[in-house]
């Protein structure tokens, strides 16, 4: 960090600035108005704008429009299924030069050691990475997970200089009932950040989660449901993930009254979805498309979240300030052409410069041997419990349909898209394997098989056959886990996630183009959904309405408690 003096005389033009920008015009976040002239930067901060400045080094942004980097409110890295690194060399460039994540996917493969793992990788990111930590591990009891994580553990990880308070609190019904390890893990963070999540949550039961300290919320899928979090003093976040797409939901809440308390985050993107249609920079360009005001739009994606979380250092391109910018062609289209982070220019040279931490959580897969037998649906009843899917929506509908046992066995019925799906319990405590009905995939053929299962992250896998279930499944304990789509007994695309059966340990752009062999593969087996693999995932978490699986059962999330 340069000291002090040097700002000071930078800013005033006493001695050269270390480096300026020249020729853009920047966009101020409290006027909405457009300054014109150099910004300058002494080490990592702004220290001048609106001036004429010399410098040491001269950037030509001639035409372009500087903005605050946009921070990141709420992801997993883990679900972008690369590791920190790659993550940062994926959508740095994209102009988010801070990413506050919950690594509890991790955490519950391997526990604290999954959090020691961000918190070191997190010193050497171009980005600025704040790790905040997991609160819910497992999210319920409910599942088995691979790890636990109690107050007394989160107290041994406190005090790294990446984490910033306590990841989003999964467990409402904890909150709200005052569950004793609910109320430890809340009294250590009392008086600092604790990040929530609850859906649906209303009336006195969302007074009594607020009451606990909690300030934000992520998991709004309608306008109603932000409004009255919003005017319950809630910081709302407008998610866009690959499934879970609120973004046209919440727009028209998003104005110039409300945008100080509303901010933006993606939870799961994965690299294909990034690709295809960006990040953060996605994000600002459909609102403003939607209509909300370009300045309400920047607000939320800079300034907003950075007040939301207490980072006072940041949110403004403004003298004292860490040097996070953004030079984009201009604010409806928001394609970065120059990123920054702490006066860093984010380039190949930069990221080739990083420092690296070693991978954790190898042959993290010990799941049973699976048989076509395994996958068997007992029970007399005809009327059966199915979840449905609704694309775009880590909700589900809680369906009943009557399916016929036959010879001890409910079989799937591709017919009326009812596809038989499983969990087995991988980290090797139980070996427990459930089973259950799905609707919504479309699948008329074949298996899909996944490690990254949430929260727990056992194997998840769907299919119409069983033969190919259990290929699929066997397959990812070979591979240490991933994604796999098997078809008559053979595997037809695959990608290996060895980092604890969650991230890949090859670049963004081979995960991209293994993602694309993906999706085709599962469309050649009828699936209609735009991204299977992470709703897939997301069926088996048993915090988010309505129906679940784990691999304890069907759950009823309304109720909380696992179908008999």
């Amino acid at each position: 960090m340069t000291n002090l003096e040097q700002r000071i005389a930078q800013a005033r033009g006493d001695e050269t600035a270390d480096l300026v920008l020249r020729g853009g015009q920047v966009l101020d976040l409290i006027t909405g108005s457009m300054i014109a002239g150099d910004v300058a930067i002494c080490g990592e901060v702004i220290v001048g704008i609106g001036a004429d400045y010399d410098a040491t080094r001269v950037i030509d942004v001639t035409g372009l429009t500087l903005v605050p980097g946009f921070i990141d409110t709420h992801l997993h890295v883990e679900s972008s299924l690369v590791t920190p690194f790659e993550f940062d060399r994926c959508v740095t460039p994209r102009g988010v030069t801070t990413a506050i994540c919950d690594p509890h996917e991790i955490a519950n493969v391997i526990g604290l050691d999954g959090i020691r793992y961000f918190q070191a990788a997190s010193e050497h990111l171009l980005m600025d990475l704040k790790v905040q930590l997991s609160s819910c591990v497992p999210s319920t009891e409910m599942e088995t997970s691979g790890a636990r994580i109690d107050a007394a553990d989160l107290e041994q990880v406190m005090g790294h200089p990446s984490n910033i308070g306590l990841a989003e609190f999964m467990n409402y019904p904890g909150v709200i009932h005052r569950d004793p390890a609910a109320m430890a893990k809340l009294r250590l963070f009392q008086g600092g950040h604790i990040d929530g999540h609850c859906p649906q949550l209303s009336g006195k039961d969302l007074n009594a989660y607020i009451a606990a300290g909690i300030r934000t919320e992520h998991e709004a899928t309608t306008a109603d449901e932000a409004l009255e979090k919003l005017r319950k003093g809630m910081r709302v976040l407008i998610r866009e993930g690959s499934v879970s797409k609120d973004l046209q939901a919440l727009q028209p809440v998003l104005n110039d009254r409300t945008a100080p308390y509303m901010c933006l985050c993606t939870d799961d993107r994965n690299p294909l979805d990034i690709a295809e249609h960006g990040h953060l920079d996605y994000m600002i360009r459909e609102l403003i498309a939607r209509g909300s005001p370009e300045l309400a739009v920047y607000r939320a994606a800079s300034l907003s979240a950075a007040e939301a979380f207490g980072l006072k250092d940041r949110g403004l391109v403004a003298p004292g300030l860490r040097a996070d910018i953004v030079a984009v062609d201009d604010l409806r289209g928001c394609h970065a052409q120059l990123v920054l982070c702490g006066g860093r220019v984010v380039d190949d040279e930069a990221f080739a410069t990083r420092g690296q931490v070693a991978p954790v959580a190898r042959r993290s897969v010990r799941a049973p041997e699976l048989q076509a037998k395994d996958f068997r649906c007992g029970g007399n009843r005809t009327r059966t419990d199915v979840i449905g899917i609704m694309e775009g929506k880590i909700i589900t509908r809680h369906l009943t349909e009557d399916i016929a046992p036959s010879d001890g066995d409910k079989r799937p019925d591709p017919s009326r898209d009812l596809i038989r799906m499983a969990v087995i319990e991988r980290h090797g405590k139980n070996g427990n394997v459930a089973t259950g009905f799905v609707q919504g995939f479309g699948m008329q053929r074949g298996a899909i098989a996944s490690t990254v299962c949430h929260d727990h992250h056992n194997i998840a896998v769907v299919g119409t056959d069983y033969e190919d279930m259990a290929l699929a499944a066997n397959r990812l304990s070979q591979i240490e886990g991933g994604f796999v789509v098997a078809e008559g007994g053979q595997i037809l695309a695959e990608l290996p996630l060895p980092v604890a059966g969650l991230m890949s340990l090859n670049p963004f752009e081979t995960v991209r183009d293994d993602l694309t062999r993906l999706r085709a593969a599962a469309e050649g087996l009828g699936v209609t959904l735009e991204e299977p693999f992470l709703q897939l995932a997301f069926l088996a978490l048993p915090v988010i309405p309505a129906l679940k699986i784990t691999d304890r059962g069907m759950v009823d999330v309304t109720r909380f408690e696992i179908i008999a």
